[in-house]
């Protein structure tokens, strides 16, 4: 009896691809509608955006809590693609323009996301997760490029982890209502600051 023969491999293919072409468009419709205002979207909502149906959203994640994930793990990707690294040799003043900027970028960059997880991150383990990934990313960054300055002070290094994250950005941004440039201009001389401050 001969064997039976072999599924076509390109069917396969072809099914994983569209599975992972709408399970991509999920998580984008999730994250326009954060980054367009709406910081609580619902599974219909989303589903929408992402011309899907709901039965369609719910066969690629078990709840809205593997949808944060997946969407907080691509904005990570995002960041990290948009990171550029910044030569730990230069002078100490340039090194703390370039990071003041770039993080400005990126804080930016992130604004929508960041609004939106601040409100269901103490109920997600989810976000809790991505949030503590993004402050040991940037934690790891400080070290690299100030790690002169900084030597062996964790206080320092916490008080720079801190400066830069989002909360900081958001009170500059939103509760004080600065322009991005007069966010920078606040980081940057926080960061100076800190960085030269002497005992």
């Amino acid at each position: 009896m001969p064997a039976a023969s072999p599924r076509p491999p390109q069917r396969i293919d072809g099914r994983t691809a569209r599975s992972e072409r709408t399970r991509a468009a999920i998580v984008e419709a999730h994250l326009t509608l954060l980054r367009d205002g709406d910081l609580r979207p619902t599974a219909d909502r989303i589903a929408k955006q992402a011309g899907v149906s709901l039965r369609a959203l719910w066969s690629h994640f078990a709840d809205m809590e593997a949808l944060f994930a997946a969407s907080g793990k691509f904005t990570l990707e995002q960041r990290d693609e948009a990171h550029e690294p910044i030569p730990a040799d230069l002078p100490l003043e340039r090194r703390i323009e370039a990071y003041c900027h770039q993080r400005a970028r990126l804080l930016e960059m992130i604004a929508p996301v960041a609004k939106a997880s601040s409100l269901k991150e103490p109920f997600s383990p989810a976000l809790q997760a991505y949030r503590r990934a993004h402050i040991d990313r940037v934690h790891d960054e400080l070290q690299a490029l100030f790690g002169r300055e900084i030597g062996g002070d964790e206080h320092l290094l916490n008080a720079l982890t801190a400066t830069s994250m989002w909360p900081t950005w958001g009170t500059l941004r939103d509760a004080m209502d600065l322009d991005p440039e007069a966010a920078r201009l606040a980081l940057t001389r926080t960061i100076k600051a800190l960085l030269t401050a002497r005992d």
